[in-house]
């Protein structure tokens, strides 16, 4: 049976606690309490979000201004951590600052992370009141793309690429405007060993998601689709899959606007397209969302999460907060 937790922050924000770690076993989670750090006790201000389902829709981040906290696992690891993080708001903007760990186990892949997950503060600042402009922003590797309501950054494009000296992939070093073939950490099936989360760690110890966090929402969804599980660069809201489709009355998941090339890559790697690569697909607008992977339902502009490329954001329809610069 699920739990149920409501705070009343301007409007309710819902959880549903479960367990969500990411596949972590028993054993782990005792292995990792003697070597965790005492967790931190939470205040009556702030609120245990350890495997939170979240509901709420609203796409005001002042709704959740709050303190939060976690005690999760780095199951390959046997490490226990405990996630912070707070929002809070003034007049024109969120103010959301983290240790940047999620509210989840995480690291439980058959390999381990290259880098080792360490707690990295993050200040991020997300616009209230945001605007869509007349042309977009593209992603870069220099930003962050967009904080989840767990304190954890999204961070979509990789410096992989297809090395033509070395005709073979490396993992690192790629400029996305220079690269012919970057690698999308999600298509290349585990090249940059993802957690379950479709997450991992920079060289810093900064975790981020690349895709699906597999977190934060279900699917489960409410009458009027997935909740919304935080916010791009840009300030507009990120809503997990599901969407209430007015033209049939149904719930259903998004769907991305992007296919798959046909046919043979010219150059580099050769073979088919297959979505190893970014370059790999195109936008033929034959979904629901546009080409940031963004659509507006009834008078609300939002990103979803997808099943494919571009997963949570293709690019920026509104402008980018500098705070989310790396």
């Amino acid at each position: 049976m699920k739990a149920h937790i409501s705070l009343t922050l301007g409007v309710l924000f819902l959880f549903m606690l479960q367990a969500c770690g990411g596949g972590s076993s028993g054993n782990a989670r005792a292995e990792a309490a003697s070597v965790a750090s005492e967790p931190a006790t939470d205040d009556a201000q702030t609120t245990d979000i350890t495997g939170a389902i979240l509901v709420e829709r609203s796409a005001d981040c002042a709704d959740y201004a709050n303190s939060y906290s976690s005690h999760v696992v780095d199951v390959n690891r046997s490490m226990g951590f405990n996630g912070a993080f707070e929002i809070e708001a003034s007049a024109d903007t969120c103010t959301i600052s983290s240790n940047n760990i999620p509210n989840h186990d995480f690291n439980d892949g058959s390999q381990s992370f290259a880098n080792s997950v360490a707690e990295v503060s993050k200040s991020l600042i997300v616009v209230r009141n945001p605007t869509t402009m007349t042309t977009v922003t593209q992603l870069s590797q220099q930003n962050n793309d967009a904080v989840l309501l767990n304190g954890v950054v999204v961070d979509l494009l990789s410096a992989g690429c297809w090395d033509a000296s070395s005709s073979s992939n490396t993992p690192a070093g790629c400029s996305a405007d220079q690269a012919d073939w970057l690698i999308d950490p999600v298509g290349s099936d585990g090249f940059f060993r993802e957690d379950s989360h479709n997450a991992h760690a920079q060289p810093d110890g900064s975790y981020h998601y690349h895709a699906n966090p597999n977190a934060l929402f279900d699917e489960n969804p409410g009458p009027d689709g997935s909740p919304v599980i935080g916010f791009a660069a840009d300030g507009f809201p990120i809503y997990g899959s599901f969407f209430l489709d007015s033209e049939t009355g149904q719930v259903r998941k998004a769907i991305s606007g992007y296919t798959i090339k046909p046919g043979m890559r010219p150059s580099g790697p050769g073979e088919d397209y297959d979505g190893f690569y970014v370059q790999d697909w195109e936008f033929t607008d034959s979904g629901d969302l546009d080409a940031c992977n963004g659509m507006a339902i009834d008078e609300q502009y939002g990103y979803y999460v997808t099943d494919t490329y571009p997963w949570i954001l293709g690019c920026f329809s509104g402008s980018p907060h500098f705070s989310f610069g790396k």
